[in-house]
């Protein structure tokens, strides 16, 4: 059974995933290299993974688990938490720890291995937008989740181990500390200043110009005013909403126009870097809030985190973002 263990110093939650228990020499990276043989994401390899939990595009009748969808959504199959079972809170000794309770699933975003996130049309990408949506929608009728993490890793250098397009989420029965202390800045600016931080930035960025990449009716693409490497890219709703499963599937269309346009400026840019993207969004068992606004963190994998960082917290970025968004808004993608 996996454990979540926290630090008591920092008060730092950490996932010790048992079923994902390796050697310490097992830990080495080779150099990366193709992958060859059966995918399990691919059509007709169905029966490779556990079965689906939500999917679209298969014509009505269908069998289920079988070819013929468009969007998939399984759980993992090396799970960093498990979905039976109870909290089991507890303490040992000075420390706090509890069984490793969540949910761990893949998104597969096409049927087709090659055809990456940046490639699909708008309409594509919805029906992925979509998918985490109805996943957040149903997964938080389970009252032990307190926050579900939507993230992608693109690319060996971002941690990704399957190249067939996917995304996860990760359902958790803890608030993580890093989501926590973002929300607990936004409230402070809140009751000072009775606005929202996230609003303001907009609002800033629209007026200044110099670190924007795109936007549409609904949605501004910038470099954020402290990045943490070179050409992180933010992708924020200019209208309030704190909580991502609230938006309608309109918005969410153009929420894929914004995405889309990132990933392809980036790759055309970059020579398709590997990246990670998460989305932000408000803790499942918090009200909507006015002080909280959802957003999508794109983070390409091209800096790596050394001693400095690791000891200081600090990031140290080589690129400033002036600079980068001027880059992505001339490129042709």
């Amino acid at each position: 059974m996996p454990e979540l263990r926290r630090d008591p110093i920092v008060g730092r939650w950490v996932i010790i995933a048992t079923d994902r228990a390796k050697r310490p020499s097992d830990l080495a990276r080779p150099a990366a290299a193709p992958q060859s043989g059966l995918c399990p994401f691919c059509p007709g390899h169905e029966d490779k993974t556990p079965r689906e939990v939500y999917v679209t595009g298969r014509a009505p009748g269908a069998p289920a688990n079988g070819p013929g969808w468009k969007v998939r959504v399984v759980p993992n199959r090396f799970p960093a938490l498990k979905i039976e079972g109870d909290l089991d809170r507890k303490a040992e000794g000075i420390y706090d720890l509890m069984n490793g309770i969540g949910a761990h699933e893949v998104v597969i975003e096409t049927p087709e291995h090659g055809r990456h996130m940046k490639d699909l049309t708008e309409q594509e990408l919805t029906e992925v937008l979509f998918a985490f949506k109805a996943r957040i929608l149903d997964l938080r009728n389970d009252l032990r989740f307190r926050y579900i993490l939507l993230f992608k890793n693109h690319g060996a250098l971002a941690g990704a181990s399957l190249e067939h397009p996917h995304a996860q989420l990760i359902a958790l029965p803890v608030t993580p500390r890093q989501v926590q202390d973002e929300i607990d800045g936004a409230r402070r600016h809140f009751e000072h200043r009775e606005r929202c931080i996230f609003c303001d930035v907009v609002a800033q960025e629209r007026k200044d110009r110099s670190r924007l990449v795109f936007e549409n009716e609904e949605f501004l693409v910038f470099a954020p005013w402290a990045p943490r490497s070179p050409f992180e890219t933010w992708i924020m709703p200019k209208r309030h909403e704190s909580n991502y499963e609230a938006e309608p599937k309109e918005r969410l269309g153009l929420c894929a126009q914004a995405l889309r346009t990132t990933l392809r400026r980036l790759s055309a840019a970059l020579g398709d870097p590997s990246y990670n993207f998460i989305v932000h969004s408000n803790p499942l068992r918090d009200l909507p809030t006015p002080s909280y606004h959802w957003h999508i963190e794109v983070m390409p994998a091209l800096t790596q985190v050394a001693g400095f960082e690791w000891g200081s917290g600090f990031h140290i970025n080589p690129v400033p973002p002036e600079e980068a968004a001027e880059f992505l808004r001339k490129v042709v993608a």
